[in-house]
């Protein structure tokens, strides 16, 4: 793996969270929002999510993560940080693609809320027909 000149940055993005991650050399870190990621994602389930792109490459503990999250709830939010660190780590190492592309890691998940539709009570749920 070629050693990273300066930081690297990506951005990743689900549903209609974005997360802006600087990736750089260091101690397996993870800050958002200026916080520790135990502090910002206090979920075991979220944290293990957003460290599946490490796991995938044999890189944890070797990176430091600086990520700026916005939008969307906290579920989207940590598969925004996967899918910006999963992008760091292949602009880092291109021979980290493989194994990122498989897990479906760079894969932006494309899934958003579907919108009410007029005459329903929801995006498909209709209004209670009574045919009586």
């Amino acid at each position: 793996m070629a050693e990273p000149l300066s930081d690297i940055l990506a951005t990743g993005k689900r549903k209609t969270a974005v997360a802006r991650v600087r990736l750089r050399l260091g101690t397996g870190q993870i800050r958002v929002n200026g916080r520790p990621v135990e502090e910002y994602f206090p979920r075991e389930a979220l944290r293990i999510l957003i460290q599946q792109p490490f796991l995938a490459t044999d890189t944890a503990g070797r990176f430091d993560v600086l990520a700026r999250v916005e939008g969307g709830g906290v579920t989207g939010q940590a598969g925004a940080l996967r899918h910006g660190i999963a992008r760091a780590l292949e602009k880092l190492d291109p021979a980290a693609r493989p194994p990122l592309k498989q897990s479906g890691f760079l894969t932006r998940d494309a899934r958003k809320k579907e919108r009410k539709k007029y005459g329903q009570r929801g995006a498909r749920a209709r209004f209670q027909f009574s045919k009586r």
